[in-house]
């Protein structure tokens, strides 16, 4: 692991040890899960997008779609 430096608001490190804290970890420990969680989060809006654009390049074709029956759909 490395050690980094960085610059952090008080307000925002206050709730990030008052966190820490209730779920008894180091503020270094949240801090990683904190950026963890984003970064997944942010791969999994990548995926969406591109899986939403994929979606709007396909033509609209019900073909294959089954044949209605005459007793409904």
């Amino acid at each position: 692991m490395k050690t980094v430096q960085m610059t952090i608001d008080d307000a925002l490190l206050s709730a990030v040890d008052h966190a820490a804290g209730q779920s008894q970890e180091t503020r270094s420990a949240f801090i990683r899960v904190a950026l963890q969680a984003e970064l997944k989060r942010r791969q999994n809006a990548a995926m969406e997008e591109a899986h939403r654009q994929s979606f709007q390049a396909q033509p609209d074709d019900d073909a294959w779609q089954p044949a209605r029956r005459a007793w409904g759909e």
